[in-house]
């Protein structure tokens, strides 16, 4: 239990640790080529912060760990949108500028949906797994497209100004890229190694785990890219990296779990948790996108977002 609980921990330190070197050196390497901001901010950051969600997932699912897999993709939404953006709205009120970022919001309550009716029968096949994927590559073109068309938004503002040139070259930004990647992977498999062992040692389920250490450790790196960007000032790209992260949970992460193992649910997936997840999506559509008026995240609805969290939470651990 002691040797779990270390590598657990040790794990979810060295992910922070390798998302964060691996993002910005992602970051760099876009901008040395040319890349714009915009799509940056779009794809490069929000693959680089879904990254831990997505080696872990992955591993879990190949270890046959099916509920850390589901756990930690949908607890990880559910931790984004009502322990992070929580936080963050409460540090500074979160304003919705950026046109990209509003367009996103219902694309993301569409894809939630997508994934309450995928699990209905508490299954995720293969071949609903590749439906996953296509529907995630054909997000990814739209999102190119968007990067590429849209000239002036604030999201890519706010990126270009977060992420300075960096003196680095493209040779040591691909160096770094590949170091990050590494020591992701490898602490990805301890901290499956240590939440599987330590799900055993206390007799509770891995879905458990996965959806609260798990899903905790792996969303950090987007805790702490919000946190900063909201004390900036930057609130398109504290709101985007939720968004995107939650886009790349559902979809990538989920659909890339399941081809190396059909997932297989417990009832509890469907009635809780992905109802809490699909109550949350709808609450941030509806305060973010803003309809006739600027979406706005204030502190009031922030507290009721960490509250829903602390109260999931809560419930996970009287009923486990």
């Amino acid at each position: 239990m002691l040797f779990a609980s270390l590598m657990l921990i040790s794990g979810m330190a060295l992910l922070i640790w390798s998302a964060d070197r691996f993002v910005g050196a992602s970051s760099s390497a876009a901008s040395i080529l040319g890349m714009p901001p915009l799509l940056i901010g779009m794809v490069i950051v929000g693959f680089g912060t879904s990254a831990p969600e997505m080696i872990v997932s992955a591993l879990a699912a190949a270890d046959g760990a099916t509920g850390i897999a589901l756990g930690n993709a949908y607890g990880s939404n559910i931790t984004n949108i009502a322990l992070i953006l929580g936080v963050t709205a409460l540090i500074s009120p979160v304003l919705v500028h950026s046109r990209v970022v509003r367009k996103e919001l219902p694309i993301l309550a569409a894809v939630t949906g997508l994934a309450v009716w995928q699990m209905r029968d508490l299954r995720l096949s293969h071949a609903e797994a590749w439906v996953l994927l296509l529907v995630f590559s054909g997000l990814m073109g739209w999102t190119i497209y968007q990067g590429l068309k849209t000239k002036h938004d604030a999201l890519g503002e706010e990126v270009a100004t977060h992420f300075e040139p960096s003196n680095r070259s493209l040779k040591m930004a691909i160096i770094w890229m590949i170091g990050g990647l590494t020591v992701l992977i490898v602490s990805s498999r301890m901290l499956v190694w240590g939440a599987v062992e330590l799900a055993k040692g206390f007799g509770v389920s891995d879905l458990i785990i996965g959806l609260t250490v798990v899903a905790v450790g792996t969303s950090l790196p987007e805790l702490a890219s919000s946190v900063i960007a909201s004390r900036k000032g930057e609130h398109d790209i504290a709101l985007g990296n939720i968004i995107g992260s939650n886009l790349f949970n559902t979809l990538a992460v989920v659909g890339i779990a399941g081809l190396f193992n059909p997932l297989q649910a417990t009832p509890e997936l469907l009635s809780r948790d992905l109802l809490v997840m699909s109550f949350l999506t709808i609450t941030l559509f509806v305060v973010g996108f803003g309809f006739r008026k600027q979406g706005k995240i204030n502190r009031f609805e922030g507290g009721f977002l960490l509250m829903c969290y602390l109260g999931y939470v809560a419930y996970l651990i009287t009923t486990a």
